[in-house]
């Protein structure tokens, strides 16, 4: 039996009790410990923590040795399913002791201020998802970070961490284990039991960037990724058509490249970012989407043939359209809050009351307003333009 490690005795001034920090790992190598224990220690001030790890026996052993007194370390409970960090973050939110979750894999990098931020959301909203942004920027991270400016562009990026309360995420019964698009299904899981979801694209998070190894083999999964979103999809895979079709045309070529780069930069300046993510960022957007041109191919090849390589088998679900979520949730008895016009405007009042009162009022109208504006979903709809803090662009 694995031992299991509680947390240190903490500062008793820290700034938002009653928050956990889940992580889930697996590791195969312990090249990050140093990075990451340095983090713990700072994190432990701000957050009871739980290493939830999926480890060989070995380097368990060596990481309950390492983080005894930065957190409490525990093995994969034996629940079925072939996402391990679904399992993880499932056995997490089995034995969490606070309502306020943040989960995060173990490359993210919160700071006081951001941690307090997403937290502070909780207030009125079931979960949150801030911005990660890569800290370093070696060439690798440069090209992913223009599919980050894409997704901002567009709709919203997915990030490596989310803020969640507890009682809606266990309300629901979890999120499948069974998918690769982890993140989505958590957010559409949320939305099926009523929760509102809050984006956050002004909080920006810090994140680790994988190796370049790493990085190249993650291109065809990240692609197959679009399978739960069929019109994003279609898009993506009809680049490489046009591609082909415009080949001998230099002034369309230059269009794309033009339109492409035009884009991520609108991504980029959207809440602030031009704060936060380098001026060259947008620049490498053309050189993602020729990946993800062909990658997106690949992805449809490996659909045909039962689905994407994943530990050994192959995972076919991206993630579970919503209509499927609510119907799993309906068989197994799960009670649904109704919703109501009501609902939503209450929901807008406690906004403008708590961000009144944390950050005041806004002395006038900001033309960067609707770049600024903070989404929400769910039985809040969409909330009044806020801005965050400068504090909490680092």
């Amino acid at each position: 039996m694995a031992r299991v490690n509680t947390s240190a005795e903490r500062n008793s001034t820290q700034p938002r009790p009653g928050i956990e920090y889940i992580l889930p790992l697996r590791w195969k190598t312990d090249d990050e410990l140093a990075d990451l224990t340095a983090y713990l220690t700072a994190l432990r001030e701000w957050a009871d923590i739980t290493i939830i790890d999926g480890s060989d026996p070995d380097r368990f052993a060596a990481h309950a040795a390492t983080w005894s007194g930065l957190a409490r370390h525990i093995p994969v409970d034996g629940r079925a399913g072939m996402n391990g960090k679904v399992r993880g973050v499932l056995t997490g939110l089995a034995v969490a002791r606070h309502e306020h979750l943040v989960i995060a894999d173990d490359d993210v990098r919160y700071d006081r201020d951001t941690l307090t931020a997403v937290v502070s959301d909780l207030a009125i909203a079931s979960l949150v998802k801030p911005q990660n942004h890569f800290a370093p920027l070696p060439w690798h991270a440069r090209w992913d970070t223009a599919r980050t400016l894409l997704n901002r562009a567009v709709a919203s990026d997915y990030p490596g961490t989310y803020a969640v309360r507890r009682s809606t995420l266990r309300l629901a019964g979890g999120y499948s284990p069974n998918v690769l698009f982890e993140n989505l299904e958590m957010e559409r899981t949320i939305r099926a039991v009523g929760g509102v979801i809050s984006d956050r694209p002004d909080i920006y998070v810090k994140r680790r960037p994988p190796t370049a190894q790493h990085f190249i083999s993650q291109r065809s999964r990240q692609a197959y990724d679009s399978f739960a979103q069929p019109r994003r999809l279609l898009t993506e895979a009809a680049i490489l058509p046009l591609l082909i079709t415009v080949r001998r045309c230099p002034a369309a070529i230059a269009l794309l490249t033009l339109s492409a780069v035009a884009l991520a930069e609108r991504g980029r300046r959207r809440a602030g970012g031009q704060n936060v993510f380098a001026p060259t960022s947008a620049l490498w957007a053309p050189l993602w989407l020729c990946e993800r041109a062909v990658t997106s191919w690949v992805a449809i090849g490996a659909r045909l043939r039962g689905g994407v390589p994943y530990n050994g088998q192959r995972m076919r679900v991206a993630a579970h359209p919503p209509t499927q979520i609510s119907r799993r949730l309906a068989a197994a008895g799960i009670t649904i809050p109704a919703t109501s016009a009501s609902d939503a405007s209450n929901s807008r009042h406690a906004y403008r009351t708590a961000r009144q009162e944390s950050v005041g009022e806004r002395d006038g109208p900001d033309k960067s307003s609707n770049d600024q504006r903070r989404q929400v979903s769910g039985p809040g709809a969409e909330l009044p333009a806020q801005t965050h803090p400068r504090s909490m662009l680092r």
